[in-house]
């Protein structure tokens, strides 16, 4: 599956976006993936992450580290921004962002996650912009929170119907 959308980013550049189903990382072929975000669910509900600095909702997730593969960073990205663990993890798509100076490229997953301990702060917060909460959700209220469009409902469907299989 293949949807071409677009996005707004922070300062209100319009960015044509490509998001791409994928199977598993060997199919990122030789792309550098830049960020990632899990659909990271504890059960029935869908954990979500909010920035109040950034002011929004959304998966965790976050950049991908230099000599960081896209995998360790989605378990990482998880426990510093929900203090949970990465149980099953499955690579469901990708997105090429079209941005003035490069393209960029983000790897969504599906995650099941157990709580470590409760949730305190984002462990790398350094850059003022890190989680102040989180929030288990019924997937089907995802929309009160965040809208990414036809992607983010072909996203959710695809983690919903793979997390059964994890």
């Amino acid at each position: 599956m293949e949807i071409k959308s677009t996005l707004t980013n922070r300062s209100g550049q319009v960015l044509d976006v490509i998001y791409r189903d994928i199977e598993s990382f060997e199919e990122l072929g030789n792309r550098t993936v830049h960020g990632v975000h899990a659909f990271c669910f504890a059960g029935d509900e869908l954990i979500i992450v909010y920035s109040e600095a950034k002011g929004y909702w959304t998966p965790p997730g976050g950049g991908v580290e230099p000599g960081e593969t896209a995998e360790e960073a989605i378990v990482r990205e998880v426990f510093e921004e929900t203090n949970m663990r990465v149980l099953k993890q499955r690579v469901i798509g990708y997105q090429e962002i079209s941005e003035p100076h490069r393209l960029t490229v983000q790897v969504r997953s599906v995650c099941i996650v157990e709580p470590i301990g409760p949730f305190i702060a984002d462990a790398d917060s350094s850059d003022g912009e890190g989680v102040t909460e989180i929030k288990p959700i019924d997937p089907k209220d995802i929309k009160k929170y965040f809208d990414w469009g036809e992607i983010g409902a072909h996203i959710l469907e695809r983690s919903l119907s793979i997390k059964r299989q994890l």
